[in-house]
């Protein structure tokens, strides 16, 4: 691997990582960003839960013009990066001439704005959350040299800047007491994830019904479930399961 990479990659980690506050993160982030030829940059991640609310939290340095007109807009809901993001961990690239056919009026108002260039890539970690860092600018289009050239950094990028934004998500959260389930309360809740009632999870475990519901009754007060189906749910996105 080469040198410079290795260095590169020890110092954005070091950075990264370290940042202790959203302002922080992102200043590092641009920096990074810049060094890599690009003025703007964003990551996004997004919680696994709730489902029918989940947490956004965001980094970027794009314009303040950008930013409202983004959130007015509802841009989020339409932005074809996202739909992407969404769907594939491949990085895609954006300009001029590429994207034009899909949401034109999402990228004539980011060319107006400046973002007329740009590379983004999705990211998922362990414990479910996604995560999205995207690279633009308002000048020349990626060419097939500079992708050749920094393609490593980019996308090696996106997860460390993933788990730098994780970071600083569990310092916000560390007053949260971690969910420990036991291999028993796991096995039982896998088996109803699979659709299996208690007396068949009994007859298949080799225990009472009874003490299934109370491993089940365990495991939804500490999930703060009120059903074994959002008990269920809630652990398998959080990878409990």
């Amino acid at each position: 691997m080469n040198s410079k990479f290795v260095e590169w990659q020890a110092s954005q980690t070091q950075a990264l990582m370290t940042a202790s506050t959203d302002d922080a993160f992102a200043t590092l982030l641009a920096l990074a960003a810049r060094e890599l030829g690009f003025e703007y940059c964003a990551f996004g991640m997004r919680m696994p839960l709730p489902l029918s609310n989940r947490k956004l939290f965001m980094a970027n340095n794009y314009p303040t013009a950008w930013q409202q007109r983004y959130g007015e807009a509802n841009y989020l809901t339409v932005d074809p990066t996202v739909a992407h993001g969404i769907k594939s961990v491949v990085p895609l690239v954006w300009g001029e001439t590429a994207m034009l056919d899909t949401e034109r009026p999402f990228w004539e108002d980011a060319r107006a704005h400046g973002l007329k260039v740009g590379w983004a890539q999705s990211s998922v970690s362990a414990a479910g959350t996604v995560g999205m860092l995207t690279l633009a600018r308002s000048n020349e289009e990626i060419s097939a040299a500079e992708l050749s050239e920094n393609a490593m950094r980019m996308s090696w990028l996106v997860h460390i800047a993933h788990e730098g934004m994780a970071h600083l998500v569990a310092a916000k959260r560390k007053a949260e007491q971690p969910i420990l389930l036991t291999a028993r309360e796991i096995e039982v809740l896998r088996w109803t994830a699979d659709g299996k009632t208690s007396n068949e999870v009994g007859q298949i475990m080799a225990i009472s019904e009874r003490t299934v519901n109370f491993h089940i009754t365990n495991s939804l007060e500490k999930l703060g479930a009120n059903n074994k189906t959002a008990g269920v749910v809630k652990a398998a996105m959080l990878r409990l399961l």
